[in-house]
Parts: C-alpha cells; sequence; structure tokens
C-alpha cells in the first residue's frame, strides 16, 4: 500500500498506476487522475460536491466560496468575480506587482546567494494578498504567521486531526483585522462587503483569498524555478527567449501544481471511468494527474518550455470553483521569474536544495541558490 508519506514525496508514479481513476485505502478515498475524469468531477458539483462537513477549510473559518456549491456559492463567489476579472487584475494590480518585485530583488542583488522562496517568492505573495484585501497597515510578518497557522491548521483537519488552537486564534485576529477593514476604500473586501456579504461571510472569503492567494503564487514561483535550474537545456532557451516565461510557468503548473489535489464527495452513487462510488464516498481529484494524463500531455513527465499545450494543465482546477485570482497569480509569477532571471545573471541551484514535497500543497520548502555579483 502506498502511504501518505510516500504520496507527499513523489505522488505520480501512483497517480500513473491507478489514472484514471483508484481506490487510496491512504486516503481512504477514490483517486481521480485522468483529465477527462478530473473534469468531470470539477464540473459537476451537484454529483460530487464541496458542501460537506467533512471539508478540512470550512471547519477553521467558516462557508465560503471554496466550500459551497450552489446558489450560496454564486452569491458568496459573485462580488469577488468582477474586482479578479483579467482586465482589473492587470489594472489594479500590475503597478504594484511590479514595485515589489524590483524592491525584493534589489534588496538580495548584490548578495550572490539567498533562498527564493523567502526572499522573493514568499513575501511578494504575502504583500500582494494584504494589498488586495486592504490590509497594508498589517505588518507582512503578522499576515504570514496568520496564513502559516491557518494553512497547517487545514491541512491537519484534512489529514483527520483537529481544528488546532493556533488555527483557531490566527483566523480569529484575522477577522478583527478584516472587519476593521471593510471600509476601507479600495479593497477587495469593501467592495464585497458593499455588495451585500455579511461581515462573517466577507472574512471567510477573505481567509480563502489569502490561504490561495499566498500558497498559489508562492508555489508557482518556487516551482518553476525549480524546474528551470534543474533542466539547463530548458532554462538556456528561457534566457535566449525571454518571451517563453509565460509558458515555462504555464508548464511548470503542469508538472507540479501548486495545490496538488481538491476535495469532493459523492451525493449519489455514480459510475465514473469504470469506478463505482458509492453516496457519501470521499473523491480527491489529483490536478497533478490530471496534468500529466499521456493521452493529453505527450512525454508528460518531460519538462518542456516550448510545450504547445502546456496551458490545457488544471492547475487551477475547472468549474464554478475554478481559481478566482489564477490572474493575478500569474501576473506575480511572470513579474518575478522574469526579474529573477534578468538581474541575477549566472543563478545557479545548490545541489543540496530540496525538490517540491507535499500531498495537497507541493512547493519547494527552499530554492537555495548562487549567482554572479558584478
Amino acid at each position: 500500500m502506498t502511504t501518505v508519506d510516500e504520496l507527499s514525496h513523489d505522488p505520480h508514479g501512483f497517480l500513473a498506476r491507478v489514472r484514471p481513476v483508484g481506490w487510496s485505502d491512504a486516503l481512504n478515498g477514490w483517486v481521480v487522475s485522468g483529465r477527462e475524469a478530473a473534469m468531470r468531477v470539477m464540473r459537476d458539483p451537484e454529483t460530487f460536491t464541496v458542501d460537506d462537513p467533512r471539508f478540512s477549510t470550512a471547519q477553521v473559518v467558516g462557508p465560503s466560496m471554496l466550500s459551497l456549491d450552489g446558489s450560496a456559492h454564486a452569491e458568496h463567489r459573485a462580488p469577488f468575480e468582477q474586482p479578479f476579472s483579467l482586465a482589473q487584475t492587470r489594472a489594479r494590480f500590475t503597478g504594484f506587482v511590479e514595485e515589489e518585485t524590483d524592491r525584493l530583488v534589489s534588496a538580495i542583488e548584490s548578495l550572490g546567494v539567498a533562498d527564493l522562496r523567502r526572499t522573493v517568492a514568499g513575501p511578494l505573495s504575502v504583500a500582494v494578498v494584504a494589498y488586495s484585501l486592504g490590509l497594508e497597515r498589517t505588518d507582512a510578518a503578522t499576515v504570514l504567521d496568520w496564513y502559516q497557522d491557518i494553512s497547517l491548521s487545514v491541512s491537519g483537519v484534512a489529514a483527520g486531526r483537529a481544528v488546532t488552537a493556533e488555527g483557531a486564534a490566527a483566523f480569529a485576529k484575522l477577522h478583527q483585522h478584516v472587519a476593521g477593514s471593510i471600509d476601507h476604500a479600495d479593497s477587495l473586501i469593501a467592495e464585497a462587503a458593499h455588495a451585500g456579504l455579511g461581515t462573517d461571510e466577507v472574512v471567510a472569503n477573505a481567509a480563502v483569498l489569502m490561504f490561495g492567494g499566498i500558497e498559489t503564487t508562492e508555489a508557482m514561483i518556487t516551482n518553476c524555478l525549480w524546474h528551470l535550474l534543474t533542466n539547463p537545456a530548458q532554462l538556456a532557451l528561457v534566457l535566449a527567449d525571454h518571451s517563453l516565461i509565460p509558458n515555462a510557468i504555464e508548464e511548470s503548473l503542469r508538472l507540479e501544481p501548486a495545490a496538488a489535489v481538491v476535495d469532493r464527495y459523492a451525493t449519489n452513487d455514480v459510475s465514473l471511468a469504470g469506478a463505482e462510488i458509492k453516496r457519501g464516498d470521499f473523491v480527491i481529484v489529483s490536478l497533478a494527474g490530471a496534468n500529466r494524463d499521456p493521452d493529453v500531455f505527450p512525454d508528460p513527465d518531460r519538462y518542456d518550455v516550448r510545450r504547445a499545450n502546456a496551458r490545457r494543465h488544471l492547475a487551477f482546477a475547472s468549474g464554478p470553483h475554478i481559481c478566482l485570482g489564477m490572474h493575478l497569480a500569474r501576473l506575480e509569477a511572470v513579474s518575478a521569474i522574469t526579474a529573477l532571471l534578468t538581474r541575477l545573471p549566472g543563478l545557479q541551484l545548490e545541489p543540496t536544495s530540496p525538490p517540491p514535497y507535499g500531498l495537497v500543497f507541493r512547493k519547494p520548502s527552499a530554492v537555495n541558490v548562487t549567482w554572479k555579483v558584478a
């Protein structure tokens, strides 16, 4: 039996063996790792729902757009749709993202050595989340502490443990600060409140946005750096042609999506790609598995920055729960990767720098690098 620890280190062999759908004793649920089957699950919330008492995030932050389906989901999500559209994302965030990226890279440029997760990817994602939620007056380190405590609590609940005291306390602090910022004229949470959501609903969705915004963006940047720096031929292509950077990020998302799985619960008995799923069964959609489906992606385990269909990945999910902040995450990743490759010549990964790791969220715990300093 494949264990949770083995899946956390390297799930891809198991995902290939059970594709398109297979049972996991370790996870006590069905794992969907075929792209077509994954799309069917994510696009059918009536049969495969998130609205279940077992859903881990809701146990920590309460009901939100992430843990509701149907009309309740639409009510929670609608106030954020327009602010996170492609046009609004570019108009609202481009200047801030570019300035913050420049500040972070400038701070390390003369050092010649750094952990790019802790010095660039993490701080950038935290700063943008704080800015988007009207929490600029809250210290970035404080926002990161809240996120880490809430994230650990959610991961623990997903593994069958109780909500942690630290997670509950962090959410209480976030609630206090978000509620106090609702009247901030230029924040997304103010817009949501004015659209009719109550304070508790605004805060729950703010927590989801913080959770997704920090985790997704940090992992997008760190995973892409890891893929580029461990594939010298692909890195050379990107260094010679910076127009390949967006597709290099998409290809990295395909190979190692920041959120490797999304959870669903069967509301009825249903047959899925030959698997007989019973009402109430836990259904884990492996975005990582779907993204390596050889029926869609030839030579699926290879990192190819010129892969023509890289953007067919499901790293941002699909259906009504498709990632709300995907345009913002892409904006941040392109800004960070471009600045790092442009301004840190001879960028190299330290031999001991760790690979991506994690069952639910996958990324390297550090990106230890060196570069040439003039």
